[in-house]
């Protein structure tokens, strides 16, 4: 995939980060190199997922390295490889706000049509302010009126404004959900969301990330099963492209 070789090229000069630790809890993956990266954990859905390379070893190998397990077709290993990606950006802070994700996709989506692939706390907000709101997942909850995948062939292309989960990096469905919105105005949300203007060369206008300030609080919240709305030693940041 063009955009996962590009994020990792323009990580190249970070050859001498090596990963310090590895951290593959419930709901977030977080590894700590440079800096200290998280994604959100994805697995096959049963207990015998695809299993890990080298796991108790990942430790001493070179941060790039591990990047590369984003590739991976099991989800678990593609889910450290993203948290790997995460760890060696250097996030530029001068092109970022706390402004809350929700709050830029409720501005440009207000009276438009809205998808969103994901699902989110505060996709009910959005049900107030969108002429039509559809929200796509892997996983649909057809009692909240979520659709199916497969639908956004159909959906996307109907959109105004369109906010991806971050995760479609990890499951490797991005490049085909961009390709459907091409010409919307897109935001990448979640946890697993690379803070990297890589992604503004992909039709990407907003990206609203994670920021691991104090890694020592979050690793206690992840590994006692927190989930992302639950952790501390995190800030939510927006990074805008150039006019968004």
């Amino acid at each position: 995939m063009k955009i996962l070789d590009d994020l990792i090229s323009s990580l190249s000069e970070n050859k001498d980060a090596i990963v310090k630790e590895v951290y593959a809890c419930v709901f977030w993956t977080a590894v700590v190199s440079k800096h200290c990266g998280l994604a959100s954990t994805l697995t096959e859905g049963h207990p015998y997922h695809k299993t890990v390379r080298d796991p108790g070893k990942l430790r001493g190998k070179s941060a790039l390295e591990l990047a590369q397990y984003v590739r991976s077709d099991s989800l678990l290993e593609a889910s450290i490889g993203m948290a790997a990606i995460n760890s060696l950006i250097d996030i530029d802070e001068t092109r970022c706000t706390e402004r809350n994700a929700f709050d830029a996709l409720a501005e440009k989506g207000r009276d438009k049509n809205i998808a969103i692939v994901g699902h989110f706390p505060w996709i009910p907000k959005l049900r107030d302010i969108a002429r039509n709101l559809w929200v796509i997942e892997q996983r649909p909850r057809e009692e909240e009126g979520e659709l199916p995948a497969e639908a956004a062939e159909e959906i996307l292309p109907r959109a105004d404004v369109v906010g991806l989960t971050g995760t479609a990096l990890t499951n490797h469905t991005i490049e085909r959900l961009l390709d459907l919105s091409r010409g919307k105005f897109v935001v990448m949300v979640g946890p697993s969301s690379p803070l990297s203007s890589v992604l503004f060369d992909y039709g990407i206008d907003i990206i609203g990330g994670a920021e691991v300030v104090d890694t020592v609080k979050m690793v206690r919240c992840i590994i006692e099963g927190a989930t992302h709305t639950q952790t501390e030693g995190v800030r939510h940041l927006n990074m805008f492209k150039d006019g968004a």
